[in-house]
């Protein structure tokens, strides 16, 4: 199973700059407002699993994930760094992208299978730079939208 991402609402794609810390807690708060989220058990979980070993996935990418309660489908944010951070991630990069995703408590492979489409996304090197040269989130879900499309046809 794939992350739909047409169910990613424009609202949840946006622009910060911050610490790891303040990307979390922005992430959080979007979750809170785009899904209905509690901002502090997102926030909980998100920095549970950063405990465990750090999202940052290279390239500039990171996929901070926890697990939900309160939902029955994965859900995403897309946060494009304003200015990169330093998430801790393997190949000593800075963060400018982070996609952020919640999945049920119980989405077993779900889970893993959301997280391994969004690899294959920031995998792409021409989406990869589309997304990391969009110039605001307006452009950043155009370019999710125009790779929806393009997957669908």
């Amino acid at each position: 199973m794939n992350v739909n991402f047409k169910f990613l609402p424009e609202a949840a794609v946006t622009t910060r700059h911050a610490s790891k810390q303040a990307v979390l807690e922005h992430t959080a708060q979007v979750f809170a407002e785009v899904y209905g989220m509690d901002a502090d058990a997102a926030l909980e979980g998100l920095l549970e699993r950063e405990r465990l070993g750090s999202t940052g996935f290279g390239r500039g990418v990171a996929i901070p994930h926890a697990r939900a309660k309160s939902i029955n489908r994965p859900i995403v944010v897309l946060l494009q760094l304003e200015a990169p951070v330093d998430f801790d991630a393997a190949d000593g990069m800075p963060v400018d992208l982070v996609f952020a995703m919640l999945s049920p408590e119980n989405a077993g492979a779900t889970h893993l299978h959301a997280l391994a489409a969004i690899s294959r996304l920031v995998r792409d090197d021409a989406m990869h730079a589309a997304l990391s040269q969009a110039p605001d989130s307006e452009a950043l879900y155009a370019q999710l939208s125009n790779r929806l499309y393009q997957d669908a046809a």
